[in-house]
């Protein structure tokens, strides 16, 4: 029996023999349309209807989360799809603590996405799951002050960083509060510093993880959120602290490790990933084709989200993407 998308993705999660085949997703930016809710949303559905993928990551630009607090930033042509910012509130350590929490309801690039959430849930229907991207509050900090200075900041001034986190995650709790009332079926929440790179274990259990558990809180009603942990030299051993709410986890399998079929070792929900982004970008359709059936090796089909381990660049090839989205059936 052909099961639809939001009964695939239940299916998945829930290991059911019932499941027809490995559900797929890509997404991507949406570079000058996601400056207003209505282009972005048009973008969106417009993606979907080409490629009928088994859910739809709604990807903003990053700035939509911050730009009430003063951010700027402009599209300089990124292969990515991202905006590189130009402008940071946030410059002295006591900028942190003079950080207000928004309501989303008034300010108006959080308002917006919210109205965005409302287009698509519209557009879509009720079978195709839906879920908002949430940067975690040391992503959004990282985006208010620039990468270097965060750092520092939270190296020699830990206690101001702390309070202007605090406003951070509580107008992200607030935001989630809303955007659950647009009807989306889960949250693609982005954790940018659980990465050996940037900090060490000790410093992302200080100051990342208490505000991403914190964060995610209004998510728990959720039935398709989706962790991804971003970059390279991951602490996947973080992973169970996550996994109570988390059914999805997604990170760049064919960059770093654990490779998909490791990791359905140390956790008991859907891994997704299993296509490079270079691939997907650079080589042919056979390439992304090979790749797609040997994370459907991996894992045997199951407990799988075929994709990609990040969003898929703005110029990746129609007949790549349409590679990995067949390559779904012809596993069959």
């Amino acid at each position: 029996m052909s099961l639809n998308a939001h009964e695939r993705m239940q299916a998945c999660i829930k290991n059911d023999p019932a499941l027809d085949r490995t559900p797929v997703a890509l997404w991507r930016h949406f570079p000058v349309d996601d400056q207003r809710p209505e282009t972005l949303a048009a973008a969106t559905l417009d993606f979907q209807r080409h490629y009928d993928f088994d859910l739809v990551k709604v990807t903003p630009a990053s700035s939509f989360a911050i730009k009430d607090w003063g951010a700027e930033d402009a599209w300089e042509g990124s292969t990515e799809g991202t905006r590189r910012y130009t402008s940071y509130p946030i410059q002295k350590p006591a900028d942190w603590e003079r950080l207000p929490v928004l309501d989303p309801r008034k300010a108006p690039h959080l308002s917006g996405q919210i109205n965005c959430l409302r287009l698509i849930r519209t557009g879509l229907g009720p079978d195709i799951p839906l879920l908002q991207t949430v940067f975690s509050p040391l992503a959004q900090a990282k985006n208010l002050a620039g990468g270097e200075t965060l750092i520092v900041h939270l190296r020699l001034y830990p206690e101001a960083v702390m309070k202007g986190l605090q406003s951070i995650a509580e107008t992200t709790c607030r935001f989630l509060d809303s955007a659950k009332e647009t009807g989306i079926d889960g949250i693609f929440y982005a954790v940018q510093h659980a990465q050996a790179g940037l900090l060490t274990l000790d410093e992302y259990k200080t100051f990342g993880l208490p505000f991403d558990l914190k964060t995610t809180g209004p998510a728990a009603g959720l039935w398709c959120n989706l962790l991804h942990l971003h970059g390279l030299h991951i602490y996947f051993d973080l992973v169970p602290d996550f996994a109570s709410l988390f059914p999805i986890i997604n990170w760049h399998d064919r960059e770093t490790p654990p490779s998909l079929e490791e990791a359905q070792k140390r956790f008991t929900g859907v891994v997704c990933g299993g296509v490079s982004q270079h691939t997907i970008i650079y080589d042919g359709a056979s390439e992304v084709h090979q790749q797609a059936m040997d994370a459907i090796r991996q894992t045997g089909g199951r407990r799988l989200l075929l994709g990609t381990g990040c969003v898929v660049p703005v110029i990746a090839p129609h007949g790549n993407i349409l590679a990995a989205r067949q390559s779904v059936e012809a596993s069959l």
